[in-house]
């Protein structure tokens, strides 16, 4: 227990110590989750939205693959834009793998099922008392989907939220299409797993510390702004 300890308070002195590849870590990770949370919220809400208020044929048979999806194991993720970005890959020729931006394409093939099928339940609960309501009052369509937007907005947003701890807390798809590789493609989940493979469980703990602070401050912020609106 004394040794836990120890090491906790080891770890918040190497918190300022930390030289100067840290910040680009922490400017890397940011870009990354960030901007594949963003692309898979753009794909997602249309989509969510379209599959939870329409009816068609094969709805629910599409939602189970969404849901199953919801569940991919990210290392599956991984070796699928890695087979696609790979030099005998259909996109090999773009040059993308051991890149940033690889990297963002597993996050949004990750987060993109996450974010739907989070929307979807939440627009059955609240599309047929809203549409029912809305055309009580003699609304049309485009204003029946605004107030369902304005009903949903909350956990709308919740569902955001959880798109993007999903992306914050990544390692395994982003080690195999990133690569890890210094001053280029390591992030704060790559960086706490090398560190603690060679050993250094003092500095992979700092590491998870600043991640834990940087998650909460997003959170912080993002929560004002919904809370603002």
């Amino acid at each position: 227990m004394s040794d836990i300890i120890n090491s906790i308070f080891k770890a918040g002195e190497l918190i300022t110590a930390f030289d100067g590849e840290i910040y680009g870590i922490i400017a890397l990770t940011l870009w990354v989750t960030v901007a594949g949370a963003l692309i898979a919220a753009a794909l997602s809400l249309p989509l969510g939205i379209t599959i939870g208020s329409k009816n068609f044929t094969g709805k629910r048979f599409l939602i189970r693959i969404i849901n199953t999806l919801m569940g991919l194991p990210p290392v599956v993720a991984g070796l699928v834009v890695y087979l696609f970005l790979s030099r005998n890959g259909p996109l090999g020729r773009l040059g993308l793998l051991f890149t940033p931006a690889a990297m963002v394409l597993a996050q949004v093939i990750i987060v993109t099922p996450i974010i739907t099928g989070l929307v979807i339940a939440i627009v059955k609960l609240k599309h047929q008392p809203v549409t029912e309501t809305c055309k009580g009052l003699g609304m049309k369509s485009p204003l029946i989907f605004i107030m369902l937007l304005r009903e949903c907005k909350y956990p709308l947003f919740s569902a955001l939220l959880a798109g993007y701890g999903r992306a914050v807390s990544e390692v395994g798809a982003v080690m195999l299409v990133g690569g890890n590789i210094q001053y280029q493609t390591r992030v704060m989940t790559t960086a706490i797993l090398l560190e603690t493979g060679k050993g250094n469980y003092d500095r992979a703990l700092a590491l998870g510390m600043i991640l834990i602070i940087i998650s909460f401050m997003i959170n912080w912020l993002l929560q004002r702004f919904q809370e603002a609106k």
